[in-house]
């Protein structure tokens, strides 16, 4: 399903990459790579079908639920599935297929294990002190809904 997800998308204008999430041989959601055509940099297919799942279930953990995606999953839709509490991922495509075809996330997983200072990006930390403050406040909150 995942395949063909991925194929519909394409002749759609989307990219190649399907997913579909089950949960106890049901399925969730499903989702396709729609970044150009939503201009939205994060749409890929594991991101759009984990935020379909997660309102077809109406919650954010989808502990329980597979992931079947046309392809490796890049580092965004890794991280992801994983704050998702997703158990299982299964794929067709590997990251060397999809950099073969022009999607080459290599250097993102180059960076990761960088000091932020060190990255192409870099990160600098700013007002610290004042960032703490809703740190504090979550803190102290007795009804929160920790994650």
């Amino acid at each position: 399903m995942a395949i063909e997800l991925s194929k519909e998308s394409v002749a759609k204008g989307g990219g190649p990459f399907g997913a579909v999430i089950v949960r106890d041989d049901q399925v969730i959601a499903t989702g396709s790579n729609s970044v150009t055509l939503l201009n939205d940099p994060t749409a890929h297919a594991e991101v759009s079908a984990i935020r379909a799942a997660c309102q077809a279930v109406g919650d954010f953990n989808l502990k329980g639920c597979v992931i079947y995606s046309s392809c490796e999953p890049c580092p965004m839709c890794l991280s992801a599935i994983y704050w998702a509490g997703i158990e299982r991922i299964y794929y067709a495509n590997n990251r060397e297929d999809a950099a073969a075809i022009g999607f080459d996330d290599a250097f993102i997983y180059d960076q990761i294990p960088l000091a932020p200072t060190k990255r192409t990006i870099p990160s600098l930390p700013l007002m610290r002190a004042e960032g703490l403050e809703a740190f504090k406040m979550w803190t102290a909150k007795e009804d929160k809904v920790e994650y």
